[in-house]
């Protein structure tokens, strides 16, 4: 396929189809990255908390050294909870494993931040079990000093991820740089209008994670879903990688199997009663959010005040 960009508010282009690595199994990443970028794939989406950061720098270097220019890969990482007041320190560390000078995009995973001395480096947790929260470190100020970032040169844009209005709208009231992308989940069962539509209005681009939903989720054999792959003759998959391209999102498709991560790149373009028939998949409130780490805070968002 012809590969898709979209622009940040940076002006730097960012590739429409990203390839994810979250929750792949060690082992499987580095090899896939690898792939991934041997078939074409441009954008590749890390985070210190998958930990895997290593094995997608192997990968990463792989290519590079097969002839991949470094230059030609958008490479987003993302900033951890338990580090909301050590962003430097998070940054290099993530460098260090992906053996990179500097990342395109560096993303604040969740406006929430974790006690940065708790009983665990990524999830602590209280004696009741709920992650320890450190409620007084608001996000807000966690941007700012990403904000610092930009002048060192290790990152090229920032943004945040997992925001709702109500956060943007308390972000943008003192950010001095408005975030490059808020990167949420993403598909016909969470379509997330709001955000979507407040996020063009503020030059905030989005990309879609979760665009398949999760294991056991019912997006692959929806009727209407099925219905629009077989008139283009594609399958589920690829036209719900597809309907958030239309709208204008870069999305992450995941997968460890060559054959997929291949076949995941036939992106198709949609005609407007397809994207109608995709908008009525969450009509009369039928939503379905996937991701729901439990913070015991509330996010603002309209379908889930409250994440348990």
């Amino acid at each position: 396929m012809a590969e898709t960009v979209f622009s940040l508010n940076t002006g730097r282009k960012i590739p429409a189809l990203g390839f994810g690595t979250w929750q792949s199994k060690p082992g499987e990443v580095e090899k896939a990255v690898e792939y991934a970028l041997s078939v074409g794939y441009r954008h590749i989406d890390a985070a210190y908390s998958y930990g895997n950061e290593e094995e997608v720098g192997i990968g990463l270097k792989r290519a590079f050294e097969a002839g991949v220019k470094r230059e030609d890969v958008f490479v987003t990482t993302k900033l951890w909870s338990t580090h909301h007041r050590r962003v430097q320190e998070n940054l290099a560390v993530s460098l260090d494993k992906l053996g990179l000078d500097y990342v395109d995009l560096y993303l604040m995973h969740w406006p929430v931040a974790m006690n940065t001395n708790g009983n665990h480096p990524l999830f602590p947790t209280t004696p009741d079990g709920s992650r320890d929260v450190d409620f007084s470190r608001n996000h807000v100020d966690t941007y700012l000093d990403m904000e610092k970032l930009l002048h060192t040169g290790k990152v090229k844009a920032i943004g945040v991820a997992n925001y709702s209005v109500v956060y943007l709208e308390e972000l943008l009231t003192r950010a001095s740089i408005v975030p490059a992308a808020n990167q949420i989940e993403n598909h016909p069962l969470l379509p997330q209008d709001d955000v979507s539509d407040f996020c063009k209005a503020k030059g905030i681009h989005i990309t879609a994670y979760s665009p398949l939903g999760s294991t056991g989720s019912p997006l692959l054999t929806l009727p209407v879903v099925v219905q629009i792959a077989t008139k283009h003759g594609v399958s589920p998959a690829n036209i719900l990688l597809s309907y958030h391209i239309e709208r204008g999102h870069s999305v992450l498709a995941k997968s460890v199997t060559p054959a997929r991560i291949k076949a995941n790149r036939q992106i198709t373009k949609l005609d407007r009663d397809d994207m109608d028939a995709l908008a009525r998949v969450s009509s009369g409130g039928n939503l379905k959010r996937h991701g729901n780490p439990p913070w015991k805070v509330n996010l603002g968002f309209p379908d889930q005040q409250f994440v348990k």
